[in-house]
């Protein structure tokens, strides 16, 4: 079995009892340790990716050492009547681990400590992140203008229209959209002034919807799939 995790800004792809080098973390030589951001999972049956994470699946490794890498010079000069020069050196920190077991699940349940970098914080289990949208960046911090528009959905009506065909609306103003119960074109095109104006303000748009025409472009979408 092999699974990729990763640790200091880096990815890597690890099996049990390979040895490994990463980046400087919090944990002494013969310390056991876990990490809890695995991202994908592989054995002879399959491979298993995470969204972003696998939920319950860990990596634990035992602590080898803790070395620094070897010296790189950084030299800088400017040539100039007055000019200076500066020269650095630096060694990077980084620890060596032997990895000891993959877990598919029950990382919570293992007490081990987390593998965390040095200066960070961090706790034995670390669940998967909510990716669900997040819109507290897009509310207005009073009651927004206009009116709130009455065809709003809680779901799609039947298969939802690919809102992203509207001019600078990607994958992450789609989720928005959704968020707030806009599925359809026809939603969009059926909007007035006052409806508009609510939606800007929603979405912090200062505009943006009159200015890229999306009730044009929505209702001419919504023609073509009617």
């Amino acid at each position: 079995m092999f699974a990729v995790i990763k640790t200091g800004g880096k990815q890597y792809r690890v099996a049990s009892g390979d040895k490994v080098t990463v980046e400087r973390l919090d944990a002494a030589p013969g310390e056991h340790i876990q990490f809890n951001d695995v991202l994908m999972l592989g054995d002879g049956e399959g491979v298993t990716v995470g969204a972003p994470l696998i939920d319950g699946a860990a990596v634990q490794a035992e602590v080898l050492d803790q070395a620094r890498g070897p010296k790189v010079v950084s030299f800088k000069k400017r040539r100039r009547k007055h000019g200076s020069q500066r020269k650095r050196g630096h060694r990077q920190h980084f620890t060596q681990l032997r990895v000891t077991e993959i877990l598919k699940a029950g990382a919570a349940e293992t007490g081990v400590k987390a593998a965390i970098g040095t200066g960070q914080s961090g706790h034995a289990w670390n669940p998967a992140p909510d990716l669900s949208p997040d819109l507290s960046k897009t509310e207005p911090a009073q009651d927004a203008p206009g009116i709130r528009p009455a065809n709003l959905l809680d779901a799609a009506d039947g298969e939802p229209d690919d809102l992203t065909r509207i001019s600078g609306v990607g994958l992450g103003l789609r989720d928005k959209l959704n968020a707030l119960g806009v599925f359809h074109f026809r939603q969009i095109a059926a909007w007035g002034g006052e409806e508009i104006a609510w939606m800007d303000a929603k979405l912090s748009f200062k505009g943006r919807i009159e200015r890229d025409d999306w009730i044009g472009q929505a209702t001419a979408m919504a023609a073509e799939t009617a």
